[in-house]
């Protein structure tokens, strides 16, 4: 498990924020802010559920995601999140968690 980013709720538009169709939230990409911080602003349909619309979270780039969520408790995937990456959340202590695994080559989000 590697750190990849801090994931922050926000309400308001940030600059070159990029759509995820799956989860109808407007992401940037963390690979850009110099503390890793990715930017999460929700659509009002989006079928998220609380906690990951509702709290930050931190993620970690694992070699195999299976393995990372076994066991845990799932609050929302795994799901294709862009091509050559897929995600998952879980829940933990009270912490959101998310569990990222590029493939096809890819080992950040740009």
């Amino acid at each position: 498990m590697q750190y990849h980013h801090t994931g922050v709720v926000t309400d308001q538009k940030q600059p070159e924020e990029v759509y995820v169709e799956a989860t109808k939230v407007w992401v940037t990409n963390p690979e850009d802010h110099p503390y890793r911080i990715e930017f999460l602003r929700f659509e009002p349909d989006t079928p998220v559920e609380s906690p990951v619309k509702d709290h930050c979270h931190i993620a970690y780039t694992v070699d195999d995601l299976e393995a990372a969520f076994k066991g845990k408790n799932i609050v929302l995937g795994p799901f294709d999140a862009l091509d050559g990456l897929r995600v998952v959340f879980i829940e933990e202590n009270g912490a959101v968690i998310e569990y990222m695994q590029f493939s096809e080559g890819r080992t950040e989000i740009s």
